[in-house]
């Protein structure tokens, strides 16, 4: 794909992100219902869920890319990998905000360490870390085996956050009753969360590789420099 029509694509899908965001935006604001308890902050649920699934997600690619790196030794797994840790991180600070804006409210308090929110905090210093680790190994073969198994490692967490609530006392509740208006907000929210999500990860991939590859043949334009004349002759 040359460079024009790869603009188009790009732009084209930004153009569709950004129209879904102005229809969950707009849908959210005049059509969903206000909860009775909660009141007006109740809504930034809809936003919370989709953050906190497709975290989730993010996490299960790079866990995927690091078996397959491990697997095929193949750089562009790596490249996924990191791609798709850096949204992870991303997504999982908007989870933690938004959470503790939705809890001041509920709860009054902004934290509290219940098993969900505790392995959510977990969740995101383990990939915050595979990040600083990824700037610390300077070999790049080191550098992608060693966060290939940090990050299997790491995925371990995500079970954990999803089940906590499930299996053990938490303040959040196991599930949330909604009206069929309010299912009807939530998953026009999980499609702009998700196509921004898809967008960031394939981007970064992209970005990820044709910067593996870039230095990959800087070194083959300087290994054989030109020789310079010797001193009173020609070498």
């Amino acid at each position: 794909m040359n460079s024009a029509k790869r603009k188009i694509l790009v732009s084209g899908y930004v153009a569709v992100t950004l129209a879904a965001f102005g229809t969950a935006i707009a849908v959210l604001l005049t059509y969903t219902p206000t909860e009775d308890t909660m009141g007006p902050i109740q809504k930034i649920f809809y936003l919370h869920l989709p953050l906190a699934i497709n975290t989730f997600v993010a996490a299960l690619v790079t866990f995927v890319a690091s078996v397959g790196y491990l697997w095929q030794r193949k750089g562009w797994w790596d490249d996924l990998a990191s791609a798709a840790a850096r949204v992870a991180v991303l997504y999982c600070t908007g989870v933690l905000l938004t959470g503790m804006i939705w809890g001041r409210s509920a709860w009054g308090q902004w934290w509290t360490w219940s098993p969900r929110l505790t392995f959510s905090l977990m969740l995101w210093l383990l990939y915050a870390v595979y990040l600083m680790v990824r700037t610390s190994v300077e070999s790049p073969q080191r550098r992608a085996t060693v966060c290939a198994v940090y990050a299997i490692i790491a995925f371990l967490d995500v079970p954990l956050v999803w089940l906590s609530a499930r299996l053990m006392p938490d303040i959040h509740p196991s599930s949330i009753q909604l009206a069929s208006s309010m299912k009807l907000t939530l998953a026009l929210w999980f499609v702009p969360v998700t196509l921004a999500s898809a967008g960031l990860i394939v981007g970064g991939f992209v970005l990820q590789k044709a910067l593996r590859e870039a230095g990959r043949r800087v070194p083959d334009t300087i290994s054989h420099p030109p020789r310079l004349p010797a001193r009173g002759g020609v070498a």
